[in-house]
């Protein structure tokens, strides 16, 4: 963690994290934006969702892409951890199991960008989280 050494080192890190949280939170029209949902429970954080979930706010940030990423509970895929949501706008959601940073770096640039399937998604009985 960054040391604070002064009110304008404060203020940059306020202004960063708010950033972050709209990026995260906020959205006019939820619906046609990306959405990610990464699952936070107790096996995805021991598995590495956390640094997942942060990789993905700073890399959608910096490539300018208009997403919502938000944590959720568990979705039941605990041997597939850390595990994300993403939809597409108008799109049904897909899984994905298995994530890494590099593997979030692939899909943001090949399913979130060009639409692109990957492996790792978790099909079978899958349904939407509400």
């Amino acid at each position: 963690m960054t040391k604070i050494k002064s009110l304008a080192d404060l203020r940059n890190m306020k202004a960063d994290l708010q950033s972050k949280i709209a990026l995260r939170e906020k959205s006019d029209n939820p619906e046609g934006l990306v959405q990610i949902k990464v699952a936070m429970a107790t096996c995805g954080i021991a598995s590495g969702a956390k640094e997942v979930m942060e990789f993905l706010i700073d890399e959608l940030d910096k490539r300018n892409i208009d997403a919502i990423v938000s944590q959720t509970g568990c979705m039941g895929y605990c041997y597939a951890e850390p595990t994300i949501e993403v939809t597409l706008p108008n799109q049904e959601p897909v899984v994905f199991g298995y994530v890494d940073s590099k593997k979030a770096d692939d899909i943001i640039e090949k399913y979130i960008k060009t639409g692109e399937l990957l492996e790792g998604i978790i099909p079978v009985n899958y349904e939407k989280i509400d």
